[in-house]
């Protein structure tokens, strides 16, 4: 196979290792098959017994910025387009569209688009030139990717988390296989089809966000979302924990894999506290000298097989506080098996690099800022614990608040009032919802066993 009639085109050229001076090396590239792939979707682009293998390519996922040769990418596109508007493609009609763009000069003319249909041997390997097209732009993704942290660690800028950051954003891209947006963002008559498809799965019941575990306040909120923030705030001792690690279990029941950081609890008393709360077991059986009794043993041995070895759920006390660190365990779970949901407990806790200028409140702006970028990043729904004042309002609240996707306030009408005709009671205060409506959900305290549950099943 031979790249027939390609027009001159610029390399972006890498500089070798160890190499002369002046020595360069071309970035992976193969013009034959993208030609091919061109040609393919040009002979099967209409209407017939071959039209299938136009769907093949396409169903590759390959796109316009995955080629090397510029001409490709113009073509690509012009295809793409006449197809999803329910046009024949071939040379001709493909050839008709790029002058009416003003890109036909641009790509060769329409004896290029010939040259490249005459190129493919059978529109039937279409689907595997384009794997090998799209082999080639990861490669030089990576190359970028790399490119970016040789500068950056040669610039000297930043500190070392700043550089281990970056290296991590890159490498999570590179083995995620999306090291970045080539192409302009879609128009929603493009994103129309798939609202629509959305829709129905929501509208039906296929599709929910993961769950708090609470029946109400799943259906008040459609459950956890990936890409957004909880934050739920409470006073101390209220039960923000217990909340955030019940829902926690409740999510990684249903499979999702689950992150919880706690910057108070060591991992062994998170187990306590999961033990106490699946077993039914009281928790200061669990923390006491001779406490646990011979059925409180076996409801420990029954929970190993039952639900620890099964439940994805990942426990990390991070040795320092920052930001950082929490940010690179959620990438390497993400990496590990994927990551739908993190905990953070809690917000102040959180440290981030503060200078003399900055204020407490831009400091916690900046971890509630961060967790939210992470989210999307990462796109896995994150709860962020926030401790309350004394006046009942949330410690830095306006920034936190403006990053929430909902927020949860924590009340025990009982925690000050000891004989109050509401005991055992706890109301989950939705103060923001951008999933439906504010309202006060009420669940019953447990606390004796580390949980909150539906007021039913009391």
């Amino acid at each position: 196979m031979s790249t027939t009639s390609i027009p001159a085109q610029h390399h972006h050229d890498v500089p070798g290792d160890g190499g002369p001076a002046g020595f360069t090396r071309v970035p992976p590239q193969d013009l034959d098959a993208e030609q091919s792939v061109i040609g393919a979707l040009l002979l099967s682009g209409s209407p017939g017994s071959s039209a299938r293998f136009f769907g093949e390519i396409l169903a590759t996922g390959i796109v316009a910025g995955e080629y090397y040769r510029p001409a490709h990418a113009v073509v690509h596109r012009a295809v793409v387009d006449l197809h999803a508007a329910g046009e024949p493609v071939d040379a001709i009609t493909v050839a008709a569209e790029l002058t009416r763009r003003g890109e036909l000069a641009r790509v060769g003319g329409a004896t290029y688009l010939h040259a490249c249909v005459q190129a493919v041997p059978t529109a039937a390997n279409g689907a595997h030139y384009a794997e090998i097209v799209r082999a080639k732009a990861y490669r030089r993704a990576v190359i970028e990717s790399a490119q970016r942290i040789v500068e950056f660690a040669y610039s000297e800028a930043g500190d070392e988390d700043e550089v281990r950051e970056l290296v991590e954003q890159q490498l999570t891209a590179i083995v995620a296989g999306t090291p970045g947006l080539h192409e302009a963002p879609p128009v929603v008559g493009d994103l129309y089809l798939d609202f629509v498809a959305d829709l129905e799965d929501v509208q039906d019941g296929r599709k929910a966000g993961l769950p708090y575990g609470f029946a109400d306040l799943d259906a008040l909120t459609s459950g956890m979302r990936p890409g957004n923030v909880s934050v739920v705030g409470a006073a101390s001792g209220v039960g923000k924990s217990t909340f955030a690690l019940n829902a926690a279990v409740a999510a990684a029941k249903t499979g999702a894999p689950v992150m919880f950081s706690s910057l108070e609890m060591s991992a062994n008393e998170l187990m306590q506290k999961i033990a106490a709360a699946e077993g039914k077991i009281p928790l200061h059986h669990l923390t006491l000298q001779g406490g646990l009794t011979a059925e409180g043993w076996e409801t420990v041995r029954r929970l190993g097989p039952e639900l620890f070895r099964s439940l994805p759920l990942r426990v990390y006390r991070p040795e320092g506080a920052s930001l950082g660190d929490i940010a690179s365990a959620a990438r390497a779970c993400a990496r590990a098996g994927g990551l739908a949901l993190l905990v953070v407990d809690y917000l102040q806790l959180v440290e981030v690099e503060q200078s003399r200028s900055i204020t407490r409140e831009q400091a916690v702006a900046s971890v509630s800022r961060g967790l939210k970028n992470l989210s999307v990043e990462l796109d896995c729904h994150v709860i962020a614990l926030s401790q309350l004042n004394d006046d009942g309002l949330m410690r830095e609240s306006r920034a936190i608040k403006n990053d929430a996707s909902v927020v949860i306030k924590i009340e025990r009408p009982d925690a000050e009032e000891r004989e109050s005709a509401r005991a055992g009671e706890v109301d989950l205060k939705v103060e923001k919802n951008r999933f439906g409506p504010v309202a006060r959900v009420t669940v019953a305290a447990q606390l004796h066993y580390s949980r909150f549950v539906d007021m039913a099943h009391t």
